[in-house]
């Protein structure tokens, strides 16, 4: 297996389209054989993608990525766990080990230590709380989003531009794809890998609740099958159904938004985030890091002048249950 990480001395570097290198790395059961690092010409998305193809990349691993990459990428097969940042070295380990997820999944445990916090929270419509500095939100991770987002005006389970719960880039409760990354692990196999597909799905908690439903909506999702939009066990199950089929599929936390992470914990001063004064334990708000990535977290507990958030995603560690319909295979 060959992964290919966005490159710029020794770290990750955050923005695909615009990267000038890759570090690639030959693994084999598990460990890393050898690493080059390997100009990329000055290539755009697209063909990035073509060349990551052309070196025989299996995984992407890198920091922001858009959809059109995104696309053109699942087109060419290959595997993407975007967000990471940091060592490159480390990510690629982290990755190997089954910790490192795609964006929106698994927030970066050392958030706190490089948060940006300028700004001042105000209230939105749907209550959730905006920083004016940095776009911080309640329950979003960009603008615009809803509980369990990561891209904008994602809501439940969604990833990257209106999703829905089962998608693989946030999560919340909007409707365009699912909701947090799949975590990282083997390319998804089957007939639809790497296609456009339209489904409807309705997703219940294991007490019968209703998380989700895009029957309720009245609108299908649309997403590409195993380019990580939706999570790990949604893409899986899609993947081999056939046009027309209804399907029942039960996830395990590790088929969908992991287990919670005591690392995702973190305690700092009211002061270094302005407008922190008046979240209330239970809000859910998007802090920014100095490196300009976003991360949705809860407060979990005030006291006295520190504050205490959790970045683990609202749905880590519940089992969840969908019905799904294939609708439509595009291409």
């Amino acid at each position: 297996m060959k992964i290919a990480v966005t490159y710029d001395n020794g770290a990750v570097f955050q923005h695909f389209g615009k990267t000038e290198q890759f570090k690639v790395y030959e693994v084999e059961d598990g460990q890393v054989l050898y690493s080059e690092v390997i100009g990329t010409g000055g290539a755009g998305h697209e063909a990035l993608a073509g060349y990551l193809a052309g070196v025989g990349a299996d995984v992407l691993i890198c920091g922001g990525l858009g959809s059109g990459a995104q696309q053109a990428l699942a087109k060419a097969r290959i595997q993407v766990c975007s967000g990471a940042s940091g060592d490159a070295d480390a990510a690629v380990a982290a990755f190997l080990r089954g910790e490192l997820a795609d964006a929106g999944v698994n927030c970066d445990h050392h958030h706190h230590d490089h948060m940006n916090a300028a700004g001042a929270a105000g209230e939105q419509e749907d209550g959730t709380s905006e920083a004016d500095g940095n776009g911080e939100e309640a329950g979003c991770c960009e603008s615009g989003e809803e509980t369990g987002c990561c891209g904008s005006g994602e809501e439940t389970g969604c990833c990257e531009d209106g999703g829905e719960a089962g998608c693989g880039g946030c999560g919340g409760d909007c409707g365009g794809c699912g909701g947090g990354c799949g975590m990282a692990g083997p390319p998804i196999e089957g007939p639809n890998a790497g296609k456009t597909c339209r489904v409807h799905s309705r997703g219940t908690f294991n007490d019968g609740t209703q998380f989700d439903s895009s029957y309720d909506r009245g609108e299908p999702i649309e997403f590409i099958c195993g380019a990580g939009m939706m999570i790990r066990g949604f893409d899986a199950a899609v993947a081999v159904m056939e046009p027309g089929q209804t399907a029942e599929v039960h996830l395990m936390p590790e088929e969908a938004y992991g287990m919670p992470d005591p690392r995702n914990l973190f305690t700092t001063d009211v002061s270094e985030i302005p407008g922190s004064e008046e979240l209330q334990v239970g809000q859910r708000v998007v802090l920014t890091n100095m490196s300009g990535q976003q991360f949705q977290v809860t407060v979990t507990e005030r006291a006295g002048s520190s504050i205490t958030f959790d970045a683990n995603h609202e749905m880590a560690g519940k089992e969840l249950n969908f019905v799904i319909e294939l609708l439509e295979v595009i291409g």
